[in-house]
């Protein structure tokens, strides 16, 4: 399975269009979005190219290949201009060998973790900082941000292709983190 996560779009349409144009050349059979995808939250500046409304309207045209989780900037109102369920605090994503439990970073993180068997992943967004490692039993992973990132990483994405997560570059496609899930 091929997936790609994106996180912390904040009503960002260059990164939302960005984001989709990888998703389309990808191969990717979905397209795992951590949330915080619409408002940019009273902590952020406006991202690049602010227009909630716009972005609602190209995440929708691949609404049947979207699985997303709420973030801390997601509201109810937000879900009137999606065409995807976006309100779960949480997913769960079943690999052969694995489980992927995907998340927004707010209610579950490393440091608060939800019920995990050894070599399941945790998927989350929410600090816009890129990690791909394994710790302990688990692993981590969370793509960045790809409108706001910070601790001075550049725009990012991830990917899930043969058991591998690897956390990229929106603008040059390079390779920021990765890690081997495959037992």
């Amino acid at each position: 399975m091929k997936l790609m996560f994106a996180s912390d779009i904040h009503g960002s349409l260059p990164a939302t269009e960005k984001v989709l144009a990888i998703f389309a050349r990808s191969g990717a059979q979905w397209l795992v979005l951590l949330g915080d995808l619409l408002n940019h939250g009273p902590r952020n500046a406006l991202p690049d190219g602010y227009n909630p409304a716009a972005v609602a309207e190209k995440l929708n045209t691949v609404a049947d290949k979207i699985i997303a989780v709420r973030g801390n900037c997601d509201s109810e109102v937000d879900q009137m201009l999606l065409h995807f369920p976006v309100t779960a605090p949480f997913a769960q994503v079943l690999l052969p060998t694995s489980r992927l439990f995907v998340t927004h970073g707010h209610l579950y993180h490393p440091e608060k973790l939800p019920p995990l068997a050894a070599n399941d992943v945790l998927i989350f967004g929410h600090t816009h900082l890129p990690v791909a490692q394994r710790r302990e039993a688990f692993y981590f992973f969370n793509p960045g941000s790809v409108s706001i990132p910070k601790g001075g990483f550049e725009a990012s994405y991830g990917m899930l292709d043969d058991g591998v997560l690897t956390v990229r570059a929106l603008n040059n496609d390079g390779v920021i983190a990765q890690v081997d899930i495959t037992p």
